[in-house]
């Protein structure tokens, strides 16, 4: 499912701000954006754009996102943190038809920034992400989802270390052994580091002794990749998803950690187990902390799953901290 860049929101709440006479934050869902002061009140429908969403510089009503080259980040503001932009939804050219949740990123031009990729991260293309094998890598943010929070309160769930660097995926379906990035195949070459990574971690090799349809998804890190935050000397797979391609279904958290120890395989950091709450601040505090693999930076933030439920639900807290310094 596409990302909803930008969306009809409600505002739930607002607050002042200490030492702050023009601005004040408000919350949409479990987003804290600062907003002018006066200018909307709680029950107020508004567009809310997320960050990564890259604003159309040929729209004169964006031009004072210029010096952010019209992109949505992360910023903070006399001490708080802002995540996301609001507009009132006279932006749109017509607001009679518009409700809660409505998607309004393609009617307002609003594009997702991608950060330009190295070139031995781009690799040749042999053709789209093979999602009729197997579903791409792409958790929702805890802010996105009290919905399901109120869903699965209480639910017994495991967490662990988000790692930042590149989404990698290995497939090994019907004898045939394939690897993927994020949103593409990639055919095999010698320089391209996702391929690289795989003959290093001796993937394929240790996928055919499993001998079954499975695909192990992770993410390379190290050398020349997002700046290497992790002082690391090569690069390296880190696997947070296993996945049975014959059953279509992916492994829960401790059988991946099984999975991983017997086959060899390097295994995100396993942070714990706790109750889920459905206090959205509460998760985003867990996000925060240093890393496992380096611990003098911050993790890039947490990966949560509800251990007891039959379907595959996970989902994302984002490290504040983390986005400050690196987004």
């Amino acid at each position: 499912m596409e990302r909803k860049l930008a969306s009809i929101r409600i505002i739930k709440e607002i607050k002042p701000i200490e030492s702050a006479d023009s601005i004040e934050v408000c919350k949409v869902d479990g987003w804290h954006c600062v907003i002018k002061k006066d200018e909307f009140k709680v029950g107020d429908m508004v567009i809310y754009c997320e960050i990564d969403s890259l604003m159309p510089h040929t729209d004169e009503r964006f031009e004072f996102l210029r010096p952010r080259r019209y992109r949505v980040r992360t910023i903070k503001l006399r001490g708080q943190i802002s995540q996301g932009l609001i507009l009132p939804v006279s932006y749109l050219p017509d607001i009679s038809l518009i409700y809660e949740g409505m998607d309004v990123t393609e009617i307002l031009g609003i594009t997702k920034y991608e950060p330009p990729i190295p070139a031995h991260l781009m690799g040749h293309i042999k053709g789209n992400f093979p999602t009729h094998l197997v579903p791409k890598t792409d958790e929702e943010r805890v802010q996105n989802l009290q919905e399901l929070l109120d869903e699965y309160n209480n639910h017994s769930i495991s967490y662990t270390e988000k790692l930042d660097g590149s989404s990698h995926t290995s497939i090994l379906f019907d004898g045939e052994f394939r690897i993927c990035s994020r949103n593409m195949e990639l055919l095999e070459t010698e320089d391209n580091a996702y391929w690289k990574v795989a003959r290093l971690e001796k993937v394929e090799e240790k996928l055919r002794k499993i001998n079954k349809n499975i695909a192990i998804q992770g993410e390379m890190i190290g050398f020349g990749i997002q700046g290497n935050k992790y002082a690391l000397k090569s690069i390296e797979l880190w696997v947070y998803n296993v996945y049975d391609i014959t059953n279509q279904k992916y492994y829960k958290n401790s059988e991946v950690i099984k999975f991983c120890k017997e086959n060899g395989f390097k295994c995100v950091p396993y942070l714990g187990e706790f109750e889920l709450t459905n206090d959205i601040d509460q998760l985003i505090e867990m996000a925060r902390g240093k890393s496992n693999l380096n611990p003098k930076i911050n993790r890039e933030g947490i990966v949560i799953r509800v251990t007891n439920s039959p379907d595959h639900v996970s989902f994302k807290a984002i490290n504040p901290d983390f986005l400050l310094k690196y987004e």
